[in-house]
């Protein structure tokens, strides 16, 4: 099971319960090589399988096994990582907790109240739970390793259509869509404006040799300037190379002159670093385009739409035009989409489409760039019965998963035979 931190909030909570009651109701269920299992671990499986699935109950012998089961192949292949020698970074355990942290902010409100609610101290947190975070990379790396190459060929997709077909669930209503991108860009006096304030404020603080209050007061990154603009633990290939580039070469405490990305200008300090990670805090002064940049864009877009209706053909425009890379290849094909994949803003937007109509200009924002586009919706495919034709991607998909799931049975019953592990009476 994939790693989740509520799961080791919840296992924390029936350990303490068990403990501060002086009941047995915590006790090993089974060793894994030097791992053990709980009840307790189990227990807050459970708790949360049954959160989802409410037909089950937390203390179905039956649910309670399958989850067993499962923890005892996790923990085999945890015990094939060590064997195997597969290292996780402190850096990247780091990594995890700061997302994890992010994430369960974001869910509470703050820090302090993940604090109120589990008795805990953030940095108790973290000293509790870094060597499950630890085992869980572990974990992934290993899967990854053994099982995220698989491919299958498209004779195996074919032999696992006709041995499923009869199985395959309906494929939905569906709507093929296409798209054109255009970018928006800031004049350069903006830019100009936006680098010389960059400037100053990096001169203001090697003066005064205070990063955080000018990351409070300056910085465009809301999520960050609070906390004086730090990054947390950075892997190398997660940051943009143009960031990357410039933070790897700089000593520590240092502090860089602006740099430009595709967000706008950061001022970076390097806190620390090894071979392949950073900590760094930065202040960035973003770039936003202006209103005449908005309509410039919006009357390109329209242009190319009238040449639409015109008779040019859409994919011809999207290869000429578009401004995103990804789709450009494509013909600016964006894929099939069912009604409940597609979001309600786009959703209105297609539902006043007719088949092979394009819509107005309409904002279009990713990260980190904003733009605008227009959307072509080529077709509405009925609900169907799957075939190799019009599902020939998804078909192989389900054909990858399908090879990966068996592959993964094979190999976890041969880790069975050859790595101790044993249920506790």
């Amino acid at each position: 099971m994939k790693f989740n931190f509520l799961i080791l909030l919840l296992i924390s909570f029936y350990r303490l319960n068990a403990q501060t009651e002086g009941e047995a109701v915590d006790k090993i269920i089974a060793t894994v090589g030097d791992e053990i299992i709980m009840m307790s671990d189990i227990k807050s499986q459970a708790y949360l399988f049954t959160q989802q699935n409410p037909k089950y109950k937390p203390d179905d012998p039956e649910l309670q096994k399958f989850i067993l089961d499962q923890m005892i192949n996790e923990r085999l292949i945890l015990m094939k990582a060590k064997e195997d020698s597969i290292a996780v970074s402190d850096e990247e355990v780091d990594q995890r907790w700061e997302f994890q942290l992010k994430a369960l902010v974001q869910h509470y409100g703050s820090e302090k109240r993940i604090e109120d609610l589990y008795g805990m101290s953030i940095p108790r947190l973290k000293s509790e739970f870094r060597d499950e975070i630890r085992k869980s990379i572990l974990i992934e790396k290993m899967k990854e390793k053994k099982f995220g190459n698989i491919t299958v060929s498209s004779r195996e997709v074919q032999e696992f259509y006709e041995n499923y077909k009869d199985s395959l669930p309906i494929v939905p209503e569906q709507i093929e869509l296409y798209h054109i991108v255009k970018n928006l860009e800031t004049p350069q006096n903006i830019r100009d404006a936006k680098y010389n304030l960059a400037l100053k404020v990096r001169d203001s603080i090697i003066k005064t040799n205070d990063f955080e209050t000018f990351a409070r007061r300056y910085s465009d990154d809301y999520s960050t300037a609070n906390s004086g603009g730090e990054l947390g633990w950075v892997s190398r290939g997660f940051l943009f190379p143009e960031f990357e580039q410039i933070a790897f070469a700089l000593q520590v405490k240092e502090i860089s002159p602006p740099v430009e990305t595709p967000l706008g200008f950061h001022i970076i300090q390097l806190l620390n670093k090894t071979k392949d990670s950073i900590l760094t805090r930065h202040i960035l002064f973003k770039i936003t385009p202006t209103s005449q940049e908005i309509e410039k864009a919006k009357k390109f877009l329209d242009s190319l739409r009238q040449l639409f209706y015109q008779g040019k053909r859409f994919e011809e425009l999207a290869n000429r035009f578009s401004d995103e890379i990804e789709t450009r290849g494509a013909s600016g094909y964006l894929g099939k989409f069912t009604l409940e994949q597609i979001p309600s803003n786009i959703k209105s937007v297609l539902d006043s489409l007719k088949e092979g109509e394009v819509s107005e200009p309409i904002l279009y924002k990713t990260q980190p760039q904003e733009s605008y586009h227009i959307i072509y919706k080529r077709r509405s495919i009925p609900a169907h019965i799957p075939n190799l034709t019009d599902d020939y991607k998804e078909l192989e998909q389900l054909a990858t998963s399908f090879k990966q799931n068996n592959l993964y049975k094979e190999w976890v019953n041969e880790l069975r035979k050859t790595i101790y592990w044993e249920i506790k009476n």
